[in-house]
């Protein structure tokens, strides 16, 4: 009983606060690198991005360019789709002397539809260096349809 309330207590301890710093200034980041995507402003999206970014992604497979990936948006993103950020799974994760770690769910609509229909995890690393961050690492997994609650969430915006 002891051990189980410890462990509670200690990773209620180290869970990250939606009103700690470094949250805030991600799920920013988060919006603008997404605000960008969605406008298909390639050149502010690429920004965000190093040069040697790694992108996973479980159907799409691997790339290890920024240039490619965005070569990847603008084919099969740009006046297709939109992607909305689950609020509710946000979380960001400091990693010491390096950056952030940022993870939640996001859901894609389609334009030419406005329905919400496939959902997906993520997980991005941002380092920050010499005052600006970066995303070197993208995990996109986990893709799936949305379930009917899910896409009346997001229909419409």
């Amino acid at each position: 009983m002891i051990a189980v309330a410890w462990t509670a207590a200690l990773l209620a301890a180290s869970a990250p606060s939606a009103a700690d710093p470094l949250t805030t200034e991600i799920s920013a980041l988060d919006t603008k690198v997404f605000d960008a995507y969605n406008r298909c402003d390639l050149p502010a999206f690429s920004g965000y991005f190093d040069p040697k970014v790694a992108f996973y992604h479980d159907n799409g497979g691997a790339t290890f360019d920024r240039e490619a990936m965005v070569d990847g948006v603008r084919t099969y993103i740009c006046g297709k789709v939109r992607r909305e950020r689950i609020a509710a799974s946000f979380r960001v994760y400091p990693v010491k002397d390096y950056g952030a770690i940022e993870e939640g769910e996001h859901r894609f609509c389609e334009l030419a539809t406005r329905r919400c229909e496939g959902i997906a995890k993520f997980v991005m690393i941002w380092a920050k260096r010499d005052g600006q961050w970066r995303i070197t690492t993208v995990l996109s997994y986990g893709h799936r349809a949305a379930t009917p609650a899910e896409q009346r969430d997001g229909a419409g915006k």
